[in-house]
C-alpha cells in the first residue's frame, strides 16, 4: 500500500492528553535521535508543557483519519535551537518531525510526513525558508529532506549534538514536489 496521498490535519499538543502516546514515540529506539530515550512520563509532559508556555516553539500532532500519526516542532531559529548559530532571516521557521514506529511499515508514509509539515509551514505566508538541523549521522533523514528541497549548508555544532544546517525556501519546495 502506498500512503504518499494521505491528508493530514493538524492540531496542538495537549501535554498532559498526549503525554503518554508521545513517550511512547520519543523513547522508541527508532526515536534515537530525538535525544529522549531514558525520559520518563513526567520528563516528557514537562518537556511538552515547557514548549506550550514558550512563545517562540510549538507542538503539534499530524492527525490521519483524527488519530494521531506524527509529531511536529517548529520553532523561531533566532530565539530558540539555532539562536546564535547561524545568521537568521525575516521569515525563517525551524522544524522538526517525528514518525512513530509502525509495527507494518507503509511505503512512502514518512516523506508524506514531511511533504504535509512542509505544506503546513509554508501556508504561513510570513514563512519564507525552513530551517533544520538534524544530526550529522541521521541519514535516513538528509535523504528526506532532500527530497523535499532542502539544501545543506554547513555541519554545525550545538550542545548536544554535530547537526548538519539545512534551509529549504518556499520555491525549492514547491519544485521538488513538482517532480
Amino acid at each position: 500500500m502506498n500512503d504518499t496521498n494521505t491528508t493530514f490535519t493538524f492540531r496542538t499538543v495537549d501535554p498532559l492528553k498526549d503525554g503518554r502516546l508521545l513517550h511512547s514515540w520519543v523513547t522508541h529506539p527508532k526515536a534515537a535521535f530525538w535525544m529522549m530515550q531514558d525520559a520518563r512520563l513526567e520528563d516528557v509532559e514537562r518537556a511538552y508543557m515547557e514548549i506550550a508556555a514558550d512563545e517562540h516553539h510549538d507542538a503539534l500532532l499530524g492527525l490521519r483519519a483524527g488519530e494521531p500519526a506524527f509529531l511536529m516542532e517548529r520553532y523561531d531559529p533566532a530565539h530558540r535551537e539555532l539562536a546564535g548559530l547561524y545568521e537568521a532571516r525575516p521569515g525563517d521557521i525551524g522544524m522538526h518531525f517525528l514518525t512513530p514506529p509502525a509495527g507494518t511499515p507503509v511505503h512512502g508514509f514518512t516523506r508524506s510526513v514531511i511533504t504535509a509539515v512542509m505544506t503546513h509551514l509554508f501556508e504561513d505566508p510570513a514563512v519564507r525558508r525552513v530551517v533544520v538541523e538534524p544530526d550529522v549521522r541521521n541519514t535516513a533523514v538528509h535523504a528526506l529532506n532532500e527530497a523535499v528541497g532542502f539544501v545543506p549548508e554547513r555541519e554545525i555544532q550545538k550542545p548536544e549534538k554535530r547537526a548538519l544546517l539545512s534551509f529549504c525556501t518556499r520555491e525549492q519546495f514547491e519544485q521538488a514536489v513538482a517532480r
